[in-house]
């Protein structure tokens, strides 16, 4: 008996210490979020707005699962630079200033676009169409004053986006090809250099696992390399759906990318629950967005399609340095702008994660 005395209350003190043990450990677990999953293999990115970083759940959701953030609209031309003689900077001065104070790095979005370009860039004083020689001296003045505001504070810059043509001309019908030629190009990355020469700079592009619009933007990487024009990266949008891009198709990508030495970037991921191809379509109509429904079938068909995405990114873990998802949670996302709700993401509209989330991370 006098032995089982002395027992009773090391016995209660090792329950305690066990508890303790596993309250830290579920605390630890807890805590893990994407970047802590995927560390060694890349940067975990996602596309914030001004508006997530006052909510505070959805701030929470952003330092702990990632660090990489891009300013969705933010930077952009038309955003930043809406007049020729204005810049607006309180967006995303807000978004880098969170980045530095969470220590989460920043990739930066985009330089040179044709859509959401302010149209002040293409008209003279007299409202003429502008003279290549000025279009090219306003796209460096752009450049060098935006890039230049962030230098140091932005690893990797989508210098030029989507200039490849989904049809069958090489490059896109646009106000820079039209009056430029390939010229804008070959000037966005050199200045883009000359204003943060230690960044990374990509070319962005969607579908590009669509072989004959791969071809065409392979074929424009490897001129601009060839040329010694200075490009680190070409970055795949992934806006893709529960039918596309297959595997074969996706690892193809990856292969003949990095096969020109260039690092492969997931710059824009998202898994419609809807099938076709996403990328290149911008959404207005916001009409009955609300009330589709996420079903279970939807569900499993994108569970599968994320499962076998990380499982490629993974294999290609050496060409592939960052992946960035399109927006934080369904609770918002660019593709509701269809006229119908999506649920393209692994966080659901309460910020919580997804059955898929747990297939992402569980590897």
């Amino acid at each position: 008996m006098n032995g089982l005395k002395f027992l009773a209350p090391v016995c209660r003190n090792l329950v305690l210490v066990l508890t303790i043990l596993v309250s830290g450990f579920s605390a630890a677990f807890a805590q893990k979020g994407l970047k802590d999953y995927y560390k060694g293999y890349f940067k975990m990115g996602v596309a914030v707005t001004p508006r997530d970083l006052k909510d505070e759940k959805t701030v929470q959701l952003i330092k702990q699962n990632y660090n990489s953030i891009t300013a969705e609209n933010a930077m952009k031309m038309v955003s930043v630079h809406p007049e020729e003689n204005r810049y607006f900077w309180r967006d995303a001065d807000a978004i880098v200033d969170f980045a530095e104070k969470n220590k989460i790095a920043v990739r930066g979005h985009t330089l040179c676009w044709h859509t959401q370009a302010p149209q002040w860039m293409f008209k003279d004083s007299l409202g003429n169409e502008v003279s290549k020689e000025l279009l090219l001296k306003r796209l460096k003045d752009h450049i060098y004053t935006v890039a230049g505001r962030y230098k140091g504070k932005i690893y990797a810059w989508d210098v030029v986006n989507e200039v490849i043509a989904d049809d069958s001309l090489f490059l896109r019908k646009s106000k820079w090809s039209q009056i430029t030629g390939e010229d804008f190009i070959v000037k966005a990355f050199e200045y883009a250099h000359e204003a943060d020469p230690k960044a990374l700079l990509f070319y962005n592009d969607y579908n590009t696992e669509i072989p004959a619009k791969r071809d065409k933007i392979y074929k424009l990487v490897k001129s601009l390399k060839d040329r010694g024009v200075p490009i680190h990266g070409v970055g795949l949008q992934g806006h893709w759906s529960i039918n596309n891009p297959s595997r074969e198709e996706l690892e193809k990508s990856i292969q003949m990318f990095s096969s020109l030495g260039l690092q492969v970037h997931i710059t824009e991921l998202d898994v419609s629950v809807y099938a076709g191809r996403q990328g290149g379509q911008i959404g207005r109509n916001q009409g009955g967005a609300a009330t589709a429904p996420f079903t279970p079938e939807m569900e499993e068909k994108q569970i599968e399609k994320y499962k076998m995405i990380f499982d490629v990114l993974r294999k290609y873990k050496k060409e592939v340095s960052s992946v960035t998802f399109w927006n934080v949670s369904d609770r918002y996302t660019w593709l509701d702008m269809r006229g119908r709700k999506n649920y393209p993401l692994l966080f659901d509209t309460n910020l919580e994660p997804k059955k898929v989330y747990w297939e992402v991370v569980k590897f």
